[in-house]
């Protein structure tokens, strides 16, 4: 039996460069690529560059998405369940959701980083908001309090605080 739908094909997403929101803050700047809105749920994607010794994101999982890490150029340290390793150039990872996971610039490196989430979660103002606590305009516990909203649960982890210990004793 074939089935036929009404629904008119999705349209294609297109960000120009020199058009694209970013959100900067004293160690990064994200590139805000396309949202779950435009991509009919499909996906959320951005682009974050890390300074030499920028922090990225805590320990966290998400219950609904994959992220998916894309590293352009540079290296990233990232922890998935309790493993923490460096990725390089061209090095893809993809995180399912329930699994603990966090990521910086590895040590002594910056970082070029595409990430995706799919299915997609509108998470542009997830991202402005942390723009705006990094730069210090917003209390932090706006973090914490936007948890349920954007999917991204805040955990503890030990191999991720001794990682980031080992980075700091280096530097």
């Amino acid at each position: 039996m074939t089935t036929t739908s009404n629904a008119a094909p999705a349209a294609p997403v297109l960000t120009r460069h020199a058009g694209a929101e970013t959100c900067a803050d004293p160690s990064s700047t994200m590139t805000l690529l396309a949202d779950s809105a435009h991509t009919e749920g499909g996906f959320t994607s951005y682009r974050s560059t890390f300074a030499e010794g920028a922090v990225g994101a805590p320990a966290h999982f998400h219950t609904r998405a994959w992220e998916l890490f894309f590293v352009i150029g540079g290296s990233l340290q990232v922890l998935v369940g309790e493993e923490v390793t460096i990725l390089g150039e061209g090095d893809f990872l993809a995180v399912p959701p329930h699994t603990p996971h966090a990521f910086a610039a590895a040590p002594g490196a910056e970082a070029d980083v595409l990430f995706v989430f799919t299915p997609g979660l509108d998470r542009f103002d997830y991202l402005r908001l942390l723009g705006r606590v990094m730069r210090g305009e917003t209390d932090p516990g706006a973090i914490a309090a936007s948890a349920g909203r954007f999917d991204n649960h805040y955990v503890d982890s030990p191999a991720w605080r001794a990682a980031l210990d080992r980075s700091a004793a280096r530097a």
